[in-house]
This record gives C-alpha cells, structure tokens and sequence, in this order.
C-alpha cells in the first residue's frame, strides 16, 4: 500500500475540518495549522521524489533566495533614497530629540552600515521594530495581521475557481448558444468593474437596503461573505475567460475525436479528458493570483475594515516605516516566489509530457 496516495486526502480532510471549525464559530487550534503545513510539506517531498525533482527545486530554491536578496537590497536602497525620513513632521522635532531617535534606529549611521546591519537581522529572523508601533516588532504586527488577509484570500480562491472553471467549461461545452454568451457576460462584466465598485454594490444592496449581511469587520463567518464575493468575483472572472478558451483548444485534439469514436459520452469526455488538459493556462494564472490574493487586497480590507495587512501596509507608507515596508514587501515576495515554485512543481502532474530540468 503505497502510503503518497492518501496524503492529499488527508490534506484536505485537514483542510475541510479547518473550514469547519471556522465557519461554526470556533478557534481554529495551532496544532491544527501545524498538521495541515506537516501534512504539506511531507506530500510536496514525496512529490518532488517521486518525479525526480529534487535537483530541480533545490536549483529553484537558491534561485528564490538570490530574487529575495535583490528585492530586499532594492527596497532598502530605495526607501533611503527617497527624500524625506520616518520623522520628518510638519512639526519639526528639536535636533536633540531627532538624533537621539535615529540613534536608537540606527538612522546616524552611514548607509552601508545600515544595511549590513538589516541583512543581520533578518537572517537572524528578526524584521526589526516598527516605527509607528513604538515597542512593537514588525514580526509581532504581521502574525497579528496575517491570518484575517490569509483567510480573506483563502475562502476568495476558492470561490474563484468553484465558480471560475465550471463557468468556462460549460461556455466551451455550449459553444455560441445562450450559456455561452451568458457565462462570458458574467466574465466580462467581472473584469471591467473594479474590485471596490463591486464591493460598495454589495454592501448598499445587501447591508443597507435588505440589511440581511453585516457591511464590516471580520468577526463571524456571516462578516466574511461579502468580502469575499468582493475579492473573488474578477479572478473568477479572468480564470472562466482562461478556462473557455483553452477547452476550445483542446476539444479540437486529435485523442478527443478518438475517445469520441469509440463512444464514451460527451460528458465523460469533457471531465475526464478535457479539463485535466484545459488546465495548464489556468495552473499558469494560479501562482501570482494565489499570492495576491492569499495576501488580502489592500482596497477590500480598507472597505470592509478587515484587521488585515492591508491597512499596516498603506500605513506604513505614509508614515515611512521602513522596518514595516521591507518586512511586508518580503513577505509577499516570498509568497509569490513559492507559489510559482508550486505551480511549476504541478506542471508535471497536469501533463506528464513537461519535464523541468
């Protein structure tokens, strides 16, 4: 019994039950998240193992650390150059109190020296203290602020693709007829129309004129589902355009007239055959899409006044918080490189034909 075949049944059990206990109102327990990220890592090893991949990812992986090196040596180099500092108000602060401020910052000392003593830091693992939040770590603020943006992301993925692939694939399906126009009306109307104009449609039909669902915060499962519809409508949008057209493609495959002729229904034909290979643009889309949106979007979180990233980060800015500004920017570099890392990893699983050396 080969052990790999059900540790993506037990990722998902652990998932949905995750789910579970948060739509019904209970604290999510740690150990839960550590099963469900022990879980991941086991199965995304024997994966790689099993596909012969390891060269390749450790490659990918000394790739990602150089990118992350760049990004964070750019930041810093720019953040320093623009002018103005994180102390810099309309009321002046007397010299004495400035200096002994930077002092504390490490801001009196030569750029060079500042930078060397960032990249100490995070190697060490430490971000730094914020500015604004005086006696506050910026790795304290992102652990506060991360899960209610993960979790936004989360439910908002998913929702894009339960509605976005079968929306494309019955439009392919029912090529030029009503479903087709209809299901490429939704996408196109999920496109044009801004994220935040959808979300104040939403909270003035469904908060304040039927006052059915609460118009903000993030508290209960019933203050998540306009945000999400919000965040999730133009992914589902763009991955129903992406479906639909590589269907097309596809269902004009020489195999697809074979499995035809030898009388397996059209049904069974466009799930079994079709869609796996439809895919590949969609898996494509999925790597930064997941990274963007696992991270929350700074315009819904503001609407919807989520306790999320997107206010520490618009924040952050304004106030030229620099510890703040480089510990975010880094962390959604990483999660952008590592989703990518994954959808490449997954290339080989949708269609065995690609191999990544």
């Amino acid at each position: 019994m080969k052990i790999e075949k059900y540790i993506p049944l037990l990722l998902l059990g652990l998932i949905v039950w995750a789910i579970g206990l948060d739509l019904f109102g209970y604290i999510i327990p740690s150990v839960l998240f550590y099963a469900i990220g022990l879980t991941f890592v086991c199965g995304l090893g024997v994966f790689i193992y099993k596909n012969s991949l390891l060269k390749y990812t450790m490659k990918r992986i000394g790739e990602a650390f150089f990118v992350i090196f760049l990004i964070m040596t750019a930041t810093f180099l720019l953040l320093r150059t623009i002018p103005g500092g994180p102390f810099d108000e309309e009321k002046a602060l007397p010299p004495e109190i400035k200096a002994n401020i930077e002092k504390k910052y490490n801001l009196d000392q030569p750029l060079l020296t500042q930078y060397a003593l960032y990249i100490g830091q995070v190697v060490r693992g430490d971000m730094g203290e914020s500015f604004k939040y005086v006696g506050r770590s910026v790795t304290d603020i992102i652990k506060e602020a991360l899960p209610p943006s993960l979790l936004l992301g989360f439910y908002a993925l998913i929702l894009a693709f339960l509605m976005g692939i079968p929306l494309g694939l019955f439009a392919a399906a029912r090529h030029n007829t009503w479903i087709d126009n209809l299901c490429m009306g939704f996408a196109v109307s999920g496109i044009a129309l801004p994220n935040f104009l959808v979300a104040t449609l939403l909270v003035l039909f469904f908060s304040l004129k039927l006052q059915v669902l609460p118009a903000a915060l993030w508290v209960t499962p019933w203050h998540y589902i306009l945000p999400v519809i919000a965040l999730g409508i133009r992914p589902a949008a763009f991955i129903a355009r992406l479906t639909r057209s590589s269907v097309l493609d596809v269902i004009q495959s020489d195999y697809i007239r074979t499995a035809k002729a030898k009388g397996l229904s059209a049904r069974k034909v466009l799930w079994k055959h079709v869609l796996k290979n439809s895919l590949l643009p969609v898996l494509t889309f999925s790597g930064p899409l997941a990274a963007g949106i696992m991270s929350g979007s700074f315009v819904i979180e503001f609407i919807f006044a989520i306790p999320g990233l997107g206010p520490h980060l618009i924040s952050s800015v304004s106030n030229r918080d620099y510890p703040l500004i480089l510990g975010l920017t880094l962390l959604y570099s990483i999660m952008l490189i590592f989703a990518n890392l994954i959808v490449d990893l997954l290339y080989t699983f949708f269609d065995p034909r690609i191999k990544l050396s």
